[in-house]
């Protein structure tokens, strides 16, 4: 496997535009971007489990229902969501997209982000969408800016990668810095790739695939309405398609998942107002499930948060986190260390203080990348999840998200 470059347009026959269209005010940001596949795509979708959903999200579901799509709109700026024409809306963003596309609209995967409450005028997307289209490009950054909303990087990343001896490729470019938390999807998410694969077995890698990776990031507690995590494969790298078990699917999750890794770590150390990348590695748990369970309420707690904020080695939070968290846990066998490009530092073991360097631990936790490694000594358990710091710039940017 090896990194490259392109996003979305790395893997053959995806190109991509954004623009901006007028959803937003500031004429600077990009708010509509476009994907399109020169062939229709094996197709496959994870969506948010909050009970209040965007209007995109219905409408794609039924339009990937047959296991296939040939390109993706979205906009920012505007969720969609909470508004009683929202469905009309999305459907016309997809006729519009498959006119200017030459495709059926039911081919059209559609996505929206932004505020939530507010009617979607569609007009300036109907306007847009013929230059959109004709600017359809081998660069995805367009389209990286256009679905962005409070993301102060754009989030994309592309591998190549081997299938019975030919060479595919996978990418993706990502939204997501606040209202993320786990159980899915957390965020916006695109994926392409060339390989060829059946709708059921990318479904199949795909749902297996968030469980360790979309569904342990947490920024803020607050889970999406309009969480999307979509891939699209139109076998133009001419493989042999993939349709079950073997080495060959395991090639192309291989691939999955260090895409989605990697989206997941961006997408966290991005958080709203953070400063730092939380990552927390539990290892030695009962069972796979106390283990995620455990990492995650450590990275959800705002006490952890805040602590690694201020550079604070205060690991009786961290036990506290794993003792509300549900996990079966034995609190009285939990190692805890701090782990940074500084170094590393043991402040607990088994379930208790230790003696260590407060300057040592100040220099550790001081990094932009800070590693919480918690030991169980239980069994062979083991889960990561994703955070990060809390900062006063949080309270900043949604304190005035919508005006």
């Amino acid at each position: 496997m090896e990194l490259i470059s392109g996003g979305v347009c790395a893997a053959k026959g995806f190109t991509a535009a954004g623009v901006h269209c007028g959803i937003r005010k500031n004429r600077s940001k990009k708010d509509l971007a476009l994907i399109y596949s020169e062939k229709r795509a094996a197709a496959a979708a994870v969506y948010t489990t909050n009970l209040v959903k965007g209007a995109p999200i219905g409408v794609t579901r039924a339009h990937i229902a047959d296991g296939y799509a040939q390109a993706v709109i979205c906009n920012s700026g505007n969720a969609n969501t909470c508004n009683a024409g929202g469905p009309a809306v999305a459907e016309k963003m997809a006729e519009l997209a498959g006119a200017a596309l030459g495709i059926p609209a039911a081919d059209v995967v559609v996505a929206s982000t932004g505020v939530i409450g507010q009617p979607l005028d569609v007009t300036p997307i109907a306007a847009a969408l013929p230059a959109l289209a004709a600017g359809l490009g081998q660069h995805s950054g367009d389209a990286v800016q256009a679905i962005m909303t409070t993301d102060t990087v754009p989030k994309e990343i592309a591998v190549s990668f081997d299938v019975g001896g030919v060479t595919c490729h996978l990418g993706g470019i990502a939204k997501g810095s606040g209202m993320i938390h786990p159980d899915l999807a957390t965020m916006l998410v695109f994926l392409t790739t060339d390989c060829a694969i059946s709708p059921e077995a990318l479904r199949t890698v795909l749902s297996g695939d968030v469980k360790t990776t979309f569904n342990m990031v947490s920024v803020d507690g607050d889970t999406s309405t309009n969480d999307m995590v979509c891939v699209l494969a139109n076998g133009m790298a001419g493989n042999r398609p993939i349709t079950g078990p073997g080495p060959d699917l395991d090639a192309f999750a291989a691939a999955l998942n260090a895409v989605t890794v990697w989206l997941c770590r961006a997408i966290a150390a991005d958080g709203e107002g953070a400063t730092k990348l939380l990552e927390c590695h539990v290892t030695g748990a009962k069972d796979e499930a106390a283990a995620k369970t455990a990492a995650k309420s450590v990275i959800c707690s705002s006490l952890v948060k805040a602590a690694m904020f201020g550079a604070d080695a205060n690991w009786g939070r961290i036990l506290c986190a794993i003792g509300y968290s549900g996990a079966e846990v034995d609190v009285n066998a939990v190692d805890v260390a701090f782990a940074s490009a500084a170094g590393r530092i043991e402040v607990c073991r088994m379930g208790a203080s230790v003696d260590f360097s407060e300057d040592l631990a100040k220099k550790v936790l001081s990094e932009s990348e800070i590693g919480i490694e918690v030991t169980c000594h239980e069994g062979d358990g083991e889960a990561v999840a994703w955070g990060c710091d809390l900062t006063y710039d949080y309270v900043k940017i949604n304190g005035d998200y919508r005006t």
